[in-house]
């Protein structure tokens, strides 16, 4: 499947599941992740996200996330430069909040694309599992750890996500 087949099966799954969902539970969260590199030839992870959450009850989620992720390679031994690589993920997943008002305490897990846009860095599936803490206020801070199997490897951080997010 190339990446235009991909991109157009998920917006179409996402305006179906807005069409499906409540009008009124929907969230829009807008969000800031710093991440630890789990590779050694990474200094930092910096990247920005967007995720519309659609609530199927006040426990449970479905969250839509789309963003951009930045890896900031480093040299490593004999002067070998890791290049930079970026991409774009587009996820979709399961939020499950642990208190009853829907907000407290949440575990998530995502899946999706990651969309490379650095040189010949492709497209690959990227999964996120998370545990956070979101305010009533608007506030989310939450922790991942975000891998996309490249190669023979894992390109992986564990991130800090700052984010405000508003109702619809």
């Amino acid at each position: 499947m190339n990446r235009t087949t991909k991109f157009i099966a998920s917006a179409v799954a996402v305006v179906a599941l807005f069409f499906t969902t409540n009008a009124n539970a929907q969230k829009l969260g807008i969000g800031l992740n710093l991440g630890i590199p789990t590779n050694d030839g990474y200094n930092f992870a910096l990247g920005a996200d967007a995720r519309l959450q659609f609530d199927v009850s006040k426990q449970v989620s479905i969250p839509v996330t789309a963003g951009y992720t930045h890896f900031m390679g480093k040299e490593i031994a004999n002067n070998v430069k890791v290049s930079d690589y970026g991409y774009i993920p587009l996820k979709t997943g399961l939020k499950v909040f642990l208190d009853e008002t829907g907000s407290g305490p949440y575990a998530l897990a995502e899946v999706g694309a990651a969309f490379g846009v650095t040189e010949n860095s492709g497209t690959h599936f990227v999964y996120s599992p998370a545990i956070g803490y979101a305010w009533s206020s608007g506030l989310d801070l939450g922790v991942k750890y975000e891998g996309v199997p490249v190669g023979g490897g894992t390109v992986g951080q564990v991130a800090l996500r700052i984010a405000y997010g508003f109702k619809l």
